[in-house]
């Protein structure tokens, strides 16, 4: 530092220490941000006409942070902090999700470590202690994002079994009701025999498992002549009500309209045309058990087959006469596969491998069962969100993600909703034993946390939403239920801009999972490298919308790069001598060196812009690293040491504090910590964008 005293000028500035570090800054800046009332839209400064807001994907209670958490929540706080420091009047609206069957699980799992069974307890009494648990580890995961410097705002927190949320559940329920959309009904859902309750598709967790594919023949009544059909789960052709073959298969040409003898049960059922059937699959031919397989429901609707349920909740034979009633399903298959060879009508068996649908909680085999169940009708409010995707209402980045959600869309079945388990909401009908689908009350969320069905002030002020960022694992499960929730209660869509961002793999391809020891704790990388260069390194590998191949390295650059902006301050600190904030541009620099840097900061600026503009944060970050440290540090400050001019100093002044500004929202700790230290009077969250 020039001089032994501050000058006027120097008065908010402080002698930067020798090295960044992270854990002398990051939960200080935060205290400064949350004491700011900032993250508050309603306490932001200045007039502020445009309105930006985003909903976190609310993440269950029963969770930790995991690196999806990180990545997803990153690029909307880049986001947020992006268009709060252009003016907007941003909300960033948090919250957590029951989590229906997940936190059922877990509550369960603790109370057994305890020598509890739910069952002794009864249902109220459970109940009240899943509340114990929300009270104690519900907000773990909150507090997870806090440490990431996400800047929600938390006086709005919502949780998903809060009173307003309730009524809001009981509202849509109700109004889908008047509307004649929801039916109880006998129809085939996806049923956990260990878990006693319905499951989503998301709730399937696919295996890939050796097995056996088995050849069955069925003799064709009135001839000498077998068909054959292959399948992996020959227990089900207890419950076979037809075979069935593609119209346009020579093969099978003159036994359409025929019959055959089901084996063992000895029961007579057609032979059926359906395009639907491949016949380059296998024998070309298909047994039908409508009530235990999803395609054969379908087949068996077209059809108009019975369905004929052989395999009851508790995962017994059901409704064949004589000595399988009663079986458990592997000891079924044992029994039907020693029949038909003891009969000559196993044709042969071989190696199989296949995926194989469990549930994600217990681990086990899902059964596709007829039970009856609560249906949401999807056709007439999927042609809403379809109609609101090929207009544009609803926009999808990368674009390809439009096209695989209306695929979907066109051709989803009836949405079972209801779940036989204690936690969740009550389904508000006679006889209410059932809990929703957790995705039902968490499609309503852009307006439900908003306050709706109530006309509230927050509901007016900040909904449709802007934009939602989430993987593409719920893609359809959760955005596009959001999006026809949105337009049947409200008119509008929730939000204008889907942004699907990549999945973060291991460094070799592989899934991430902590049961398979492939997890990386996002926390355990911040007490390692800090939240700015955990935060740079995730998003710096975030390009094009492929899925990310983790790479460690990329966090310690990150950490590098911190060091080097710290190093780049304390170099333009001593270099000028005065504090830095708050010096203009040269208006008409004489110097090459000084005019050549300014023109490249232009272009850094308006790149940044642009990118963060079009959700290319990947390219956006590659694009700030490159032109400080290489343009600013390596080119320019190695020019300026040849300079003692007062156009240098302003320009080192100038370029510096625009370099904190248009990379706060990518590392927002180091450049709020050296905006303070070298003059900033103001917090730089709130700062303008350089234009």
């Amino acid at each position: 530092m020039r001089g032994a005293s501050r000058t006027k000028s120097q008065k908010h500035m402080k002698e930067l220490s020798p090295a960044y570090n992270p854990k002398q800054t990051e939960e200080k800046i935060y205290k400064k941000w949350l004491d700011s009332g900032y993250f508050n839209p309603d306490n932001l400064p200045g007039k502020r006409e445009k309105k930006y807001t985003v909903m976190i994907a609310p993440p269950n209670i029963t969770g930790n942070l995991h690196m999806g958490h990180a990545l997803e929540n990153t690029i909307s706080d880049i986001l947020i902090r992006f268009h709060r420091m252009r003016g907007y009047k941003t909300l960033w609206l948090p919250g957590t999700d029951h989590g229906g069957i997940s936190t059922n699980t877990v509550v369960e799992k603790d109370l057994k470590k305890q020598g509890i069974n739910r069952h002794d307890l009864g249902k109220e009494k459970f109940i009240e202690e899943v509340w114990k648990w929300r009270e104690k580890y519900g907000n773990i995961i909150l507090d997870q994002l806090k440490r990431m410097g996400f800047s929600l705002d938390w006086s709005r927190t919502t949780f998903t079994m809060d009173a307003n949320y309730r009524n809001a559940v009981k509202t849509a329920f109700e109004k889908y009701k008047a509307e004649g959309l929801i039916y109880q009904g006998e129809r085939l859902v996806n049923w956990c025999i260990k878990d006693q309750t319905a499951l989503s598709d998301l709730e399937l967790e696919y295996v890939e498992e050796k097995s056996k594919l088995w050849h069955l023949k069925y003799p064709v009544k009135g001839s000498n002549e077998f068909i054959t059909v292959a399948t992996t789960r020959p227990e089900t052709m207890l419950g076979d009500t037809a075979v069935a073959v593609n119209p346009k298969d020579p093969r099978y040409a003159n036994l359409i309209g025929k019959a055959v003898m089901l084996p063992i049960v000895n029961r007579e059922i057609p032979i059926v045309a359906d395009q639907f059937v491949e016949m380059e699959f296998g024998t070309g031919a298909v047994k039908i058990t409508p009530a235990h397989d999803f395609a054969d429901s379908e087949t068996a609707e077209r059809n108009q087959l019975p369905f004929l349920k052989v395999i009851n909740e508790i995962g017994k034979i059901i409704n064949v006469n004589g000595e399988f009633n009663g079986l458990k399903i592997m000891e079924a298959r044992e029994k039907v596969l020693e029949k038909l060879r003891g009969a000559g009508l196993l044709e042969k068996e071989e190696e199989f491998t296949h995926n194989v649908a469990k549930c994600y909680r217990c681990g086990l085999n899902v059964e596709p069962m007829l039970s009856k169940q609560w249906f949401l009708k999807i056709k007439p409010l999927a042609e809403k969100a379809i109609r609101a995707i090929e207009q544009g209402s609803v926009k999808y980045y990368p674009e390809k993600w439009a096209n695989i959600a209306l695929e979907r869309l066109r051709n989803e079945r009836d949405w079972c909703i209801s779940r036989q388990i204690w936690w969740g909401h009550p389904i508000p009908a006679e006889g209410g034993a059932d809990t929703f689908d957790t995705w039902f009350s968490s499609a309503l969320w852009p307006f439900a946390a908003l306050g709706w069905p109530e006309k509230t002030k927050d509901l007016q002020e900040f909904y449709p939403t802007t934009a939602i960022t989430s993987g593409r694992d719920i893609l359809h499960i959760w955005i596009s239920k959001m999006i026809f929730s949105g337009l049947e209660f409200t008119g509008q869509a929730p939000f204008k801009d889907v942004l699907i961002h990549a999945t973060i793999l291991t460094k070799d391809g592989r899934r991430m999972s902590k049961s398979l020891g492939t997890g990386i704790d996002p926390i355990e990388l911040i007490e390692k490298y800090g939240a700015d260069a955990t935060r740079f390194g995730l998003i710096y590998q975030a390009l094009g919308g492929q899925d990310i191949h983790f790479n460690e390295e990329v966090l310690m650059m990150g950490k590098k790069f911190c060091n080097k902006i710290w190093n780049i301050a304390k170099f333009v600190q001593i270099k000028t001598g005065s504090a830095i904030i708050g010096a203009a541009r040269p208006e008409n620099p004489n110097e090459a060196p000084n005019k050549n840097i300014l023109e490249k900061l232009a272009a850094a600026q308006k790149q940044a812009t642009e990118k963060i503009t079009a959700y290319e944060f990947g390219q956006a970050a590659h694009d700030l690293y490159d032109f400080i440290w290489h343009e600013f540090a390596d080119i320019y400050i190695e020019e300026s040491k040849k300079s003692e001019s007062a156009e240098t100093r302003q320009t080192l002044s100038y370029c510096l504090q625009t370099i904190l500004k248009i990379l706060h929202p990518f590392m927002p700790f180091i450049t709020e910590e050296l905006w303070a230290q070298t003059g900033g009077a103001n917090l730089l969250m709130i700062e303008a964008w350089p234009n």
